[in-house]
């Protein structure tokens, strides 16, 4: 018997101590017009009042608090491991809680993904909070040249979009993806290796090379709390997304020539520039970091980096 509510989709939510953001995105979510879906929301050791306000304002919403901060790959793998043994959800949503959705969000995805048997990923647009009419990201490229990934669109109107239609991209970014639980099945969960950063990238690439399409649904509209100047001034993004990187292209099976591409033309010309031109001297405290996540990644020394701010 066909079920009318549409398969059962289960949204897992990461929370650290992001109270204010998380009530936000849970209230969002009280208006989406897809009914079929259940909300499990990780809490990661959070030292704010999480843990209190949230079960009193959502006493439906089921609740994993965790005993230490597992990072956004080890907080969304202990979800995605809860709901492949407690629940009977064909599709798994990793959102981030510093988003809003749309109303039919979740509906639009889940037509997309299921419209084609060979689709195992979708995303949705993701616009600004800031900036509504503006897009972090419209799914994601990889350059398997240099080993570049970017964001498609970034900053732009989403009015320009040329392609409203559900598309193929390499990648949708872990703020909001919405898996089949098949392919997590096949593939197994995120890299707790990363931590943080490029696990979405890497998930994607493994899901593709297994043989399902990664598609980014445009219709799906989320807005998410984003800021590129604070990321770009963060001495902690710059570590994770300079080791990770080199994490990625291992994983992917770049040759040597890939690597001395990315670590002598583009790492140590990036930290030489930034030591000796006076325009880049904001930058400088960030060059240890990056020789530092360098090292680690030349020793395999990978998860949380403990000792960093």
């Amino acid at each position: 018997m066909e079920n009318k509510a549409g398969p059962k989709v289960a949204i897992i939510i990461l929370n650290w101590n992001g109270l204010e953001d998380t009530l936000a995105c849970l209230e969002s979510l009280q208006s989406i017009d897809y009914p079929n879906y259940e909300i499990l929301l990780i809490d990661n050791a959070s030292t704010d009042s999480s843990l209190q306000v949230i079960p009193e304002k959502y006493p439906d919403i089921e609740i994993l608090a965790l005993d230490q901060n597992f990072g956004f790959v080890g907080g969304n793998n202990k979800g995605l491991t809860y709901v492949r043994e407690r629940s009977d959800a064909e599709y798994y949503l990793l959102l981030n809680n510093d988003t809003v959705v749309a109303s039919d969000f979740l509906t639009k995805l889940v037509n997309a993904i299921e419209s084609d048997e060979n689709i195992g990923v979708v995303g949705s647009l993701t616009l600004y909070y800031d900036l509504p009419d503006r897009i972090w990201s419209a799914g994601g490229e990889i350059d398997r040249k240099h080993w570049e990934t970017r964001m498609i669109m970034i900053g732009e109107k989403a009015i320009d979009l040329p392609n409203t239609a559900t598309h193929e991209v390499d990648f949708v970014t872990g703020c909001c993806l919405l898996i089949r639980r098949s392919v997590v099945d096949e593939i197994g969960l995120l890299d707790e290796r990363f931590f943080a950063y490029y696990e979405d990238v890497e998930w994607c690439y493994r899901a593709s090379r297994a043989g399902n399409l990664i598609s980014l649904v445009p219709e799906s509209k989320i807005w998410h709390k984003v800021s590129p100047e604070k990321r770009a001034a963060s001495p902690l993004v710059h570590y994770y997304m300079t080791r990770n990187r080199l994490l990625f292209m291992k994983l992917a099976g770049s040759n040597v020539l890939g690597f001395v591409q990315v670590i002598f033309l583009e790492y140590l010309r990036t930290i030489l520039s930034w030591t000796i031109k006076p325009k880049w001297k904001n930058k400088r405290p960030i060059r240890h970091v990056m020789v530092r996540a360098m090292m680690d990644a030349a020793v395999g020394r990978w998860g949380k980096a403990y000792d960093l701010p």
